[in-house]
């Protein structure tokens, strides 16, 4: 799908009852918005619309075959648009509101869009913590569908500022409620009766989730789109991405972490929670930096450095 023609005059406004006010029409109207989550900036419109979902596709253009995360306010909404088992309803209990993204099967008389969902029969379905989609969800009074509010592969958006770089004259509204607090997207797991698979990592690690489940996370297999963030190269700056880097070569930015300190540094203590926090910031430092090519510093695969570096991995692979 093509961006919209002629472009629209984009506003950025800060978060409150006015924003909220204006972003309830909007959506009401069949146009998205960009809200923040916990997580990321989202692109929030209408789930249970295909003409609302077509515009989300259409402004970020993204593939048709890449479902949408669909955001609901309450557990109670989420087991109207999908079957909620007892394992899901524990680990909604759990981490509800959160950073937690369920794939589930779709609800008997789901009422999201099969262009949200991309035609399949699961749903990625998810309570976010952030106000301000709290507060969007409960004026609009119906699901919505939120991916990352960028430019489809991209750099994901932690500010408003970010949001307006990718998408301005695409969009008609932005609101504005400051940094993100996590800065990276939330983990997706695809939930079966009595199994778990693990379909991106975020911020909810797999052994928080296998504690409350009592089962383990399963890794899930390749080649299929189950859900958001698993084509093969995403989050993508516009510059070549070299991985695991100590120093610099000619004509890069580096990313450090710990005691590489680069141009710039996720944590220079070595905080896994601050470098997520920090990781879609750096990138788009980087990105406007005038340099040839960005490299980033090693990153421990252990914990939140699972996320960390699947997001490193999307962002340095081939473009397709």
């Amino acid at each position: 799908m093509s961006q919209q023609n002629p472009p629209v005059h984009t506003a950025t406004c800060p978060y409150g009852p006015a924003a909220i006010a204006r972003a309830t029409e909007l959506i009401r109207d069949g146009r998205p918005v960009a809200i923040a989550t916990e997580t990321v900036y989202g692109l929030a419109g209408d789930a249970t619309s295909d003409e609302a979902v077509a515009r989300i596709y259409a402004a970020k253009g993204r593939p048709s075959f890449n479902p949408l995360i669909v955001h609901v306010p309450t557990v109670a909404a989420a087991a109207e648009i999908a079957e909620i088992s007892p394992l899901a309803e524990r680990l909604a209990d759990a981490f509800w509101p959160g950073p937690l993204t369920m794939v589930l099967p779709l609800a008997k008389h789901s009422p999201v869009a099969p262009l949200a969902t991309a035609g399949l029969s699961t749903v990625a379905v998810r309570v976010p913590a952030h106000p301000a989609m709290r507060a969007l969800l409960e004026s609009v009074g119906r699901p919505l569908a939120a991916p990352s509010a960028n430019a489809s592969g991209g750099i994901s958006p932690t500010t408003a500022a970010h949001v307006a770089a990718s998408l301005a004259g695409r969009i008609d509204l932005i609101v504005d409620s400051g940094a993100t607090a996590r800065g990276i997207e939330s983990t997706i797991i695809a939930v079966a009766p009595d199994k778990i698979r693990l379909l991106r990592p975020g911020p909810v690690t797999t052994a928080e989730i296998a504690a409350v489940a009592n089962l383990p996370v399963e890794t899930a297999g390749t080649g299929t789109i189950e859900a958001p963030g698993q084509l093969a190269s995403h989050y993508a700056p516009s510059r070549p991405l070299r991985l695991n880097a100590t120093e610099t070569r000619a004509g890069e930015w580096l990313i450090g972490f710990g005691n590489v300190a680069g141009d710039a540094t996720l944590s220079a203590t070595g905080n896994l929670v601050e470098a997520a926090a920090r990781l879609f910031a750096a990138l788009h430092e980087a990105d406007a930096s005038g340099r040839m090519a960005i490299a980033v510093a090693p990153i421990p695969h252990t914990g939140l450095g699972h996320a960390i570096n699947d997001r490193l991995s999307r962002a340095a692979a081939p473009r397709t």
